[in-house]
């Protein structure tokens, strides 16, 4: 894969992803992250990320084993579908968080 130019690394992409704010000379890696083909993919990777170790220690709870099992599913389940649904929402938060202009809304 080629890095970006202003391609924030590992650890600043874990906090990009925890929603924080990267630095002004991200910007321009995060213009193409949020507005370039594929957004909404990157934005369900993102999501991905944070869920699969919370439902990794979810599992871990004890009980039955259906319940280490549905539970975990229904958070990755419920959750993914929310942020699917709420995906435009959610980039122009991004955005205007990054001091970038959101996209056209098309109607």
């Amino acid at each position: 894969m080629v890095r970006l130019p202003g391609d924030p690394g590992p650890l600043r992409w874990a906090r990009y992803a925890l929603g924080f704010r990267l630095p002004a000379e991200n910007r321009d890696w995060v213009r193409h992250d949020l507005t370039d083909a594929g957004w909404r993919a990157r934005i369900m990777v993102r999501h991905l990320a944070l869920m699969l170790p919370i439902c990794a220690v979810l599992a871990c709870l004890p009980g039955p084993w259906w319940l280490r099992l549905t539970v975990p599913l229904l958070a990755l389940t419920a959750s993914t579908f929310t942020v699917a649904v709420s995906a435009d929402e959610l980039r122009r938060s991004r955005l205007r968080q990054h001091g970038l202009p959101p996209p056209a809304s098309r109607r």
